[in-house]
This record gives C-alpha cells, structure tokens and sequence, in this order.
C-alpha cells in the first residue's frame, strides 16, 4: 500500500479556518455563505449573525434577515437533530437527510410509541398533526393542546414533541430576524416554502461536507450530520477523493482533490465565535480546533457551549455579551482567556471585540470590553 501524506494539527486546522471563511473575512453574500457552509447553527435565534459577521467583510444584518423574511432561509432541526438556517434547497433535503437521527430521539417514531404514546395509532397521530399544520402554523403548546383534544389521555407535550421529530417544521418568521422576537411558532416545510421536500443526494452531502470541514474522516462527517453508515460512501467517493492519514491516530482523512490546504504557517487572527458554531462540533476529533481540557472549560457553566474565542486558530477563550436593556443604555463584552496572552495578541482580541460590540450594540452610549483569565486557571 502507497504511504499517505500524513497532516497534522496545524495543517488540519489551518484547512478548516480557511474553508470557514475565518482566515479573513471574504466578500461574499450571506446567502452565498450559508450554502457553503451547509447552514449554521441556529439554536439560539440570532446566533447566525454574529458567525457571519465573523466571516463576511461589511456584514449588514439586515441582508440576512432579509432572506428569512422573503424565505429564502429557513430554520428547522437538521444536522445532529439541532437547529440549523439553511437555505431552500438545503431546508428540503437535509432533514429528510437526517431523519433517521430525529426517528432516533426519545420522542421519535422509534421510541414514542412504545412509551408515553403507547396506545396512540401512529398514522392517526400524523394524520391529525397535518390536519392542524395545515391550517396554518401553530405554537409549539397550541399544537400539544389541539392534539390533545383528539387523543384524550395523552401529555400534550408528548404529542406536540413527537410530531416535531416526525415532520420537518419551520420556525416562522419572525423569529430570528435582526432586531425581532416571537416565540417559536412552527409550520411544516412545504407549506412555507410552497415546495415539496426533496430526496437528499447523500454523496453530494457527503462532498459539500468536505469542502467546508475537510481533511475528514467518516467518523468526522457522522458525527457532523448525526447520520451512520456513512462509510460505504466514502468508498463510493474515493477514487474521487484525496486521501491523507491524520498524524497522530493514523485514521485515514479524505478530502477533495482540489480544496485549499494553505501552509499551517499562515496567520489566524482572532474570531468571536457564537455557542455551538459547528466549527467547534463539525468533527468526532476535534483536537484540530481545541484541546480536551479547553473543551471542558467551555461547558463550566454545565449549559452546554458557551460562545467561544479562537485565538491563532483554536480555541482560546469564551466570551458573553451584555446587552442594553433600553436603546441609548451601555453594552459590555466580557471574555475569558483561557491561557495565558501575549500583549500584541490581547491588543489584536480587544480591537476584534470592540469592532464586534459595535455590531451588537450600535446605538449603546458606552460600550467596555474586558479581558481576564478564566477563574479555574487564574
């Protein structure tokens, strides 16, 4: 067997940033960036603003809410069963993509009815749930209610949690638009967007997958997606692929043949980050980006991600953002290094987090920012 160029870390990670427009901001359109990306995490709603922010050179928020409201993005569970904006095309495939890890939940068709929808006809519980989905779209705890009505017995929530990992439901606008709150009112997909959904190309997947997120190995895209098996796809791709060995574990990492590796010299300023950017979980190895024990920090709040901090390239920091509670009060950014900084690196992560409070709070009368370790390695 040929021996296969071995990357290591810095390689590896100096290809994700690339590839994650994070090197340098480039000028693309949000919508440009959102496909190739293969959409951004969007759990928390306004999340996807401060990533392109990070990524896109004069980012204006107003573009991107744009897209939402004349639905040309969507926000639906796709990828690892979460929250993701996405545009059309990609809104109709890949939850049908990732329904099997939506089938897999505790309140997925494989599970639910064996416990507290037991005695509930699956059909009929679908059947009604279109019925009132297409009426017109509903709250979470108004489609519990309505369902309740017709399976007398049965917790609402169960109901309503149910049909949410069956369907492929929309979070409508305007929820998640720039400047705007609703609470999360759900339509099904087709109905939103006026189109069926799609049957999902698994092998382009696979490719866009490794376009953003590459050098990867089929463990890497799993856990990206959620989805398994995904094996016998990389082997229907290989000859397609270029395939490397990872430096430390020796796992094979495919990639595509003509996608930037730039030399793992090259500069990486720092990036603000949202929680649960796909950067920081788009592999099962994610020590190109972050180290086991910064990992862990990141969740000292047992709350799952916080907004995180990439100083040259990997994680360096979390950070939280105090908003003003009225139009004219002050904002603050405060962030958390997590080792220790050189002055010319702390002046480079200011600068950055004062652009970035700019962005978030443009009409504040004050705005601070502050640095400080983190308490457990102060």
């Amino acid at each position: 067997m040929a021996t296969l160029r071995a990357l290591d870390r810095r390689a590896l990670n100096r290809a994700l940033m690339e590839r994650q427009f994070l090197l340098s901001r480039v000028h693309r359109t949000p919508l440009d960036v959102i496909g190739r990306l293969v959409g951004l995490q969007s759990q928390i709603p306004l999340n996807p603003y401060t990533a392109l922010w990070s990524r896109i050179a004069g980012f204006d928020p107003a573009e991107a809410s744009a897209l939402l409201a004349e639905r040309r993005t969507v926000r639906l569970s796709t990828l690892r069963g979460t929250i993701h904006l996405h545009d059309v095309d990609d809104a109709l495939t890949l939850r049908a993509f990732t329904q099997p890890v939506h089938d897999a939940t505790p309140f997925g068709e494989r599970a639910v009815f064996r416990g507290p929808l037991a005695g509930v006809e699956p059909e009929a519980l679908w059947a009604a749930a279109r019925e009132l989905l297409d009426a017109g779209p509903l709250t979470p705890a108004k489609l519990g209610a309505a369902l309740a009505e017709r399976f007398p017995g049965c917790e609402p929530a169960a109901l309503g949690t149910a049909v949410r990992y069956k369907f492929s439901l929309v979070q409508v606008t305007p929820r998640g638009e720039w400047g705007r709150s609703r609470a999360a009112t759900l339509a099904t997909v087709e109905s939103w967007l006026g189109r069926p959904q799609q049957r999902p190309d698994v092998e382009a997947i696979v490719l866009r997958y490794l376009a953003a997120f590459g050098p990867a190995s089929v463990q890497d895209a799993q856990s990206w997606s959620g989805v398994t098996r995904l094996g016998e796809v990389f082997e229907l791709l290989r000859p397609r692929l270029a395939v490397f060995a990872d430096a430390v574990t020796g796992r094979e990492l495919f990639d595509l043949p003509d996608a930037p590796r730039p030399d793992p010299e090259t500069p990486a300023p720092p990036r603000f980050l949202p929680d649960y950017d796909n950067v920081l979980i788009g592999h099962a190895d994610r020590s190109r980006v972050l180290a086991e024990r910064d990992r862990a920090e990141l969740f000292a709040r047992g709350n799952g991600y916080r907004p995180a901090l990439l100083v040259d390239g990997r994680l360096g920091g979390a950070w939280s953002y105090t908003r003003p509670k009225r139009k004219g009060e002050p904002a603050a950014l405060e962030i958390e290094l997590f080792a220790r900084q050189s002055a010319a690196v702390r002046e480079r992560i200011e600068a950055e987090a004062a652009e970035l409070l700019t962005f978030l709070a443009p009409d504040a009368t004050e705005r601070t920012v502050a640095l400080h370790p983190s308490a457990r390695r102060a």
